[in-house]
């Protein structure tokens, strides 16, 4: 099987670089999966799960908060606001994140951003999530 190269990006640096047989993506107008001699695209990425599939084989999970894909030419370059490996989620920090969200939304409060709010609740959920499907998936 041919395989292209796929880069995800952070302000902190590189996460991945390798070669893959295929990227799962959670883009804003829906899920989508970039294989080998994709068309060329530009598109916007959701609070999201991403899968790569590795052209040595196997599979490496992402979280991610948004961000932007590329595809060019047989070459993948994802620019992720926050990412992180699922494996590596810290589980405790993420259910502190959502009560912090949730008692922040519930709140009377004018001065708290609602909005921002909910973002957080909707990042901190994701990384529960998927920290549980790996985790259910192990055992």
């Amino acid at each position: 099987m041919t395989s292209f190269r796929a880069q995800i990006l952070t302000p902190e640096g590189s996460l991945f670089d390798d070669n893959v047989t295929g990227v799962k993506l959670p883009g804003t107008m829906g899920s989508f999966e970039v294989k080998t001699h994709h068309a060329n695209i530009m598109s916007t990425l959701e609070v999201g799960e991403v899968v790569v599939r590795k052209a040595t084989g196997g599979e490496q999970r992402f979280a991610i908060t948004g961000g932007f894909v590329e595809v060019v030419e047989n070459t993948l370059n994802l620019l992720a606001e926050a990412a992180e490996p699922v494996e590596e989620i810290d589980i405790e920090r993420a259910k502190e994140a959502k009560n912090r969200a949730l008692q922040r939304l519930e709140s009377d409060d004018d001065h708290i951003d609602q909005d921002r709010a909910q973002k957080a609740l909707e990042r901190a959920k994701n990384r529960i999530k998927l920290f549980s499907d790996v985790t259910v998936s192990t055992q």
